[in-house]
């Protein structure tokens, strides 16, 4: 699904050049969990936002498919973005003057769908994650869980092959954060490919796949053994 070839990221302060991505060579097929984990400052953030096409900025090769990334204009990859991929943030990034069904219906409203297959959309989508009752309530009017949820449900009502999250449970007490990442997990064995971002080990768990990532290089990627994939909720 998702191949680069010796992508690198840098940032310049004066005379100072900074690199926070090197010669990331990393293939990501279709069905896998993979779990990017480091230190702080190590690149994670910076690598989800070069697969989320957030960030321009880059060198190197990234083929989405049979799409070269690289050679697509910024029109070209928000359009791609639209289309075929999902992000949820630590932070939520619901719109507050916005209702749950609006919020949830924001992705839909890129594409050229009629108002009532919308409609339909969003209905199923809230049945799905068992927030029908909060539909028409704002986001200041959610616990932190409930909004990860509907943040989430936004991502993902629009049927992304990928679907990124940076940190989904960081601002989540466990249990919470126990409930989103079973939800991930029943997401990725419908076929949804999920890259996420974490501290947690055991959030990390719950993946196929391990990368890790220091200074900007990759120093680390292999799979999980069977058995780990599986959490106790005990």
């Amino acid at each position: 699904m998702i191949e680069l070839k010796n992508v690198e990221r840098s940032y310049k302060t004066g005379h100072t050049e900074t690199w926070v991505l090197r010669r990331i060579g990393l293939t990501i097929r279709e069905g896998e969990f993979v779990t990017v984990m480091g230190p702080s400052g190590a690149g994670k953030s910076s690598l989800l936002n070069v697969l989320a096409l957030l960030d321009d900025g880059w060198l190197g090769e990234y083929w989405f498919g049979e799409t070269p990334v690289h050679k697509l204009n910024r029109k070209q990859r928000a359009d791609l973005a639209r289309q075929r991929i999902g992000m949820v943030f630590q932070s939520y990034h619901l719109l507050d003057d916005l209702t749950v069904a609006e919020n949830i219906d924001l992705p839909l409203s890129y594409k050229n769908l009629p108002a009532k297959e919308r409609q339909g959309m969003v209905a199923d989508i809230l049945d799905r994650f068992q927030i029908v009752a909060k539909k028409d309530l704002f986001p200041n009017q959610l616990s932190g869980g409930q909004q990860q949820l509907v943040g989430i449900a936004r991502a993902v009502v629009h049927a992304p092959s990928l679907l990124l999250a940076d940190e989904p449970t960081g601002n989540l007490h466990s249990t919470q954060a126990r409930e989103i990442m079973e939800l991930f997990r029943e997401l990725n064995r419908g076929g949804t490919t999920i890259v996420q971002v974490t501290h947690s080990e055991e959030n990390a768990r719950y993946g196929t796949r391990i990368l890790e990532l220091h200074d900007g290089w990759l120093t680390r990627d292999e799979p999980l053994p069977a058995r780990a994939t599986e959490v106790s909720t005990k």
